[in-house]
């Protein structure tokens, strides 16, 4: 029975160190260093005559706080972000600006998951109806 246990030493070694240790990082520690791309917003439910401010585009999240946030079309806007304990579990709030056309843009999500390493998802609630965010890196 020794034998069978020794046997499993090694390989439960191998799976401890292959794995990511992201899952023990904070939020916050996780989604700077890189672009985020929001690639795909779903909605389910019914009522709600909201419209998202944020459909698609690369997000840059940075420690400090500042974030950068680039369209489809190349505009680019520039703000803050924070993350915030809600009593949902954590929650995403960006605020943007384009300085040139003085447009602000901003967004609060009600919940924010990761689902790996390079990706996370966000939601809004809204009404009866669920906008879901899905963003990687």
């Amino acid at each position: 029975m020794k034998k069978i246990y020794l046997a499993f030493i090694p390989i439960l070694i191998f799976l401890i160190a292959a794995c990511s240790k992201d899952f023990l990082k904070s939020y916050d520690k996780r989604i700077t260093g890189g672009t985020w791309e929001l690639y795909d917003v779903n909605n389910f439910g019914i009522g709600s005559h909201y419209s998202p401010v944020f459909n698609s585009g690369r997000f840059t999240f940075e420690s400090t706080g500042q974030v950068t946030y680039t369209t489809n079309l190349g505009e680019e806007y520039t703000g803050s972000w924070d993350i915030r304990h809600g009593w949902r579990g954590k929650e995403l709030n960006i605020t943007v600006t384009n300085f040139q056309t003085q447009k602000v843009l901003s967004e609060h999500f009600d919940l924010m998951e990761f689902t790996s390493t390079n990706r996370f998802k966000t939601h809004i609630y809204t009404g009866g109806r669920t906008y879901t965010f899905k963003w990687r890196r």
